[in-house]
């Protein structure tokens, strides 16, 4: 596989924008960005969830 230089990402950035346009990309780079952060929210909660989950169900068991 060719590796890309800086002058092909350029153009290939440049011809991004001219089929979809600036605004339309900075907003779903926006929506990405809110959905990687819901994400990583979502996972912590699991695990959050889980390591409560696991210390009530360990004192519960010594009762």
């Amino acid at each position: 596989m060719p590796h890309l230089g800086g002058a092909e990402l350029i153009i290939i950035l440049v011809i991004v924008i001219i089929l979809f346009g600036g605004g339309r990309i900075a907003r779903l780079g926006g929506e990405l960005g809110t959905a990687i952060k819901e994400f990583r929210r979502g996972v912590s909660d699991s695990e959050k969830k889980d390591k409560d989950a696991a210390v009530t169900g360990g004192e519960q068991s010594q009762s």
